[in-house]
């Protein structure tokens, strides 16, 4: 409807300033920082259950006590190593528990010294701090 006094505005002009604010707000959301990201050294789900359900069994106690503190050791783990590091030396310390000649080709392998120690220090420093294996105070 065209009001009187006032000409009335032509169709074409509407589609392009409906356009130019379309094109505006995508570009402004194209512009906006993504939402938080995940941090660069997340381990899987699975790997994280499995370590939990590992540590809770090598520290009997609370389900609810330790299943927070063993969560909270492998957040202190994935913190200071990568993911494929942490496979590669947990697998390592893992393989050295079997028995008999299959272990002993790992055990006797000089080269996976270094990262086995390095594992075992990294965990007992995370075990440390979120309290597992401290005697409680009396």
């Amino acid at each position: 409807m065209q009001q009187e006094g006032k000409p009335a505005m032509p169709m074409p002009s509407i589609r392009l300033a409906t356009g130019a604010l379309l094109l505006a707000a995508c570009a402004s959301a194209a512009a906006a920082p993504p939402a938080a990201a995940a941090p660069a050294n997340d381990f899987p789900t699975v790997d994280r259950v499995l370590y939990v359900q590992e540590c809770m069994r090598a520290h009997p106690g609370p389900t609810f006590e330790m299943t927070n503190k063993c969560a909270c050791t492998l957040d202190k783990l994935a913190a200071s190593v990568k993911y494929q590091d942490y496979v590669t030396m947990s697998t390592i310390v893992k393989a050295m528990s079997i028995g008999g000649e299959r272990g002993g080709a790992i055990r006797d392998v000089p080269s996976y010294e270094p990262q086995v120690k390095r594992y075992k220090e990294l965990v007992s420093k995370a075990e440390k701090a979120c309290f597992i294996g401290l005697e409680p105070r009396q």
